[in-house]
């Protein structure tokens, strides 16, 4: 400081220590200003607002984007009342008791609001500070904007528990509420019951109309399922095309019978489609109940699928109610599935055969290959059981193939050592049938065993005919070019038309075993058996009847100028050496 005009060093220094403290205090302001801009562009580019209130001024203060929440100010606590007024109803007496959570003591707490516009979810943050004493300081609510986080959980939500193409309950969740129906019925001794519905034929439909028109067929049917839920009746698109209703207490309007006559109702009329096409449809139901057939959620859905399974066999578009045999039927299948498919593995069966003979004079014909099997236990499994089991799970397929090649490398034993002109007739699958390779594997073993296609006779049913009636006349046809005989097996008993016979072409005709059972006791049956014959014959057929067991069978198929018979009467299915020695027999 100057005195009379004279400065001083202490002057200097002071002054020097102003200006550094000066320049100190510049910086850290502009620290600070930059930190309070930072934080107010961090509050504002957030998708939330804050509300600060100071307990000793008792002063509140917002911060960031209060007006994007609300269009009110806060100066006091009675302005709280506003929030309560802006969210649902349910949610006010939950967000009070969150802004005062000081009053429990609590530190911090949150709370999902839903605004009264419905649209907007809004977390509602709470942070008290208390001092040294434990008396609250400081209070900061915060107001986050949640709704897409809670779209996207409900999302979420909707996907567990609900089906995306029907909007009824999806698989998982219709068990655990059926369940929960099975578990109460427990308690009150109730009954309950499960519907399971199929759409039948769906699967052809979805091959000949595509995938997106089958999806539109599954949906509206779903939605008309979703008119018959109420309380204590839940319905589920199981998948595909099953569906499945569990009513809790079935009666009245509740009960099965009730609830598959209005279905019936409905399926009388056609469901439209988007394109304007019509659609009727059917439907198979299984239905089982609680305690009768299982007392075990998962039990009761199985009972009720294989009840449905056998209304299907039954005819389809039918209802089947469970019952034990069913179910015993069901497991014993099952297990035949599984020792099928364990004899496929290692080749576990035999030939029989069974010899026709020319009806004029008993001349032997030839022989038809006919599979035998027998399960670990020595006992013998009927091919009328096998067969189909065998056909549904694909190992028809092998067998069939097995078959062809060891009943052909037999008939090769017995051509090269007794010289015996025959005919060796194999029975083929429809599946068998339509493997693309099916022509290419005949020819294959054919030339392995030096057969001649003359020598060998295929034996078809109607069913295969049925799906592809074009496709398989034009694969038999280049099997009757090459020589091989084509026979139609069980004619009259399936889908039989004539106008199968004038476009197949085929060689012989074999008149089922039912015909002849009752041709010589029924005069309409002789009628259907004479025009039969006489037709065939006709349109140049050979003939077999099968099932033929006694002379007066064999006496009126002779009279009526049947071309070969092939039964119990001339002869029984027999293993390879009785063959044998029915050839050297007949050469002596």
């Amino acid at each position: 400081m100057a005195i009379d005009g004279e400065w001083h060093i202490g002057d200097n220094i002071f002054m020097d220590d102003l200006r550094g403290q000066i320049e100190l205090l510049n910086s850290v302001n502009r620290k600070l200003m930059k930190d309070v801009k930072m934080l107010h562009l961090i509050c504002e580019t957030s998708n939330s607002a804050f509300l600060y209130y100071n307990y000793e001024e008792d002063t509140f203060r917002t911060i960031a984007n209060w007006d994007y929440f609300f269009d009110f100010e806060v100066k006091s606590t009675k302005d709280f009342n506003r929030f309560y007024d802006c969210v649902e109803e349910k949610y006010a007496v939950p967000l009070k008791e969150a802004l005062f959570i000081e009053k429990r003591g609590m530190q911090s707490t949150a709370i999902d609001v839903k605004m009264k516009d419905g649209r907007m979810w809004v977390e509602v943050e709470i942070t008290i500070v208390y001092d040294d004493e434990g008396n609250p300081a400081d209070k900061i609510i915060r107001f986050k904007d949640v709704t897409k986080f809670n779209s996207q959980n409900d999302e979420l939500t909707y996907m567990a528990y609900y089906d995306l193409l029907t909007g009824l309950y999806n698989r998982n969740y219709f068990v655990r509420l059926f369940g929960e129906q099975v578990h109460r019925a427990g308690e009150e001794q109730k009954e309950v019951a499960i519907m399971f519905i199929d759409l039948d034929d769906f699967r052809k439909m979805s091959d000949e109309l595509g995938i997106i028109i089958g999806d539109e067929i599954v949906q509206n049917f779903g939605q008309y399922l979703a008119e018959l839920s109420e309380e204590d009746i839940v319905i589920s698109h199981f998948n595909g095309d099953i569906f499945c209703i569990g009513i809790y207490d079935p009666y009245g309007s509740r009960s099965v019978a009730s609830i598959y006559s209005r279905i019936s109702g409905r399926l009388e009329k056609p469901f439209k489609l988007s394109s304007g096409q019509e659609i009727f449809l059917t439907v198979s139901v299984g239905v089982a109940e609680y305690p009768e057939a299982a007392t075990d959620t998962l039990e009761l859905i199985n009972c009720a699928e294989i009840v449905m399974f056998r209304a299907k066999e039954n005819g389809k578009g039918r209802i089947q109610y469970f019952d034990g045999s069913i179910l015993e039927d069901f497991l014993q299948n099952v297990s035949i599935e599984n020792k099928l498919k364990e004899a496929v593995f290692s080749q576990n069966f035999t030939l029989y055969f069974q010899p026709q003979f020319h009806t004029a004079d008993r001349i032997l014909r030839g022989v038809e290959a006919l599979i035998r099997w027998k399960d670990e236990t020595g006992r013998s499994i009927n091919p009328d059981i096998f067969i189909p089991i065998a056909e549904k799970n694909g190992t028809i397929v092998p067998i069939g193939s097995w078959v062809m090649e060891e009943s052909v490398r037999i008939y090769a034993g017995w051509k090269a050592k007794y010289h015996y002109p025959m005919i060796l007739s194999l029975n083929i699958s429809a599946i068998q049938y339509k493997q693309p390779d099916f022509v290419e594997k005949v020819v294959e073993i054919l030339k392995k065993y030096d057969i001649s296609p003359e020598e060998i006779e295929l034996e078809i049913t109607e069913s295969i005919l049925i799906d592809s009636f074009q496709e398989v006349t034009e694969k038999l046809a280049i099997l009757r070019n090459i020589g091989i005989k084509i026979s139609l097996d069980d004619f009259g008993t399936g889908y039989s038309s004539l106008s199968y016979l004038k476009g197949l072409p085929i060689d012989t005709l074999k008149v089922d075993k039912s015909f002849i059972d009752t041709v010589i006791t029924d005069e309409n049956t002789r009628i259907i058996t004479e025009s039969i014959i006489y037709m065939v014959k006709k349109l140049g057929f050979e003939t077999i009847a099968e099932g033929v067991e006694t002379q007066e069978q064999f006496d009126y198929l002779t009279a009526i100028d049947c071309d070969n018979i092939q039964g119990y009467y001339l002869g029984r299915p027999m293993p390879p050496e009785k063959i044998e020695e029915l050839l050297v027999k007949i050469l002596e």
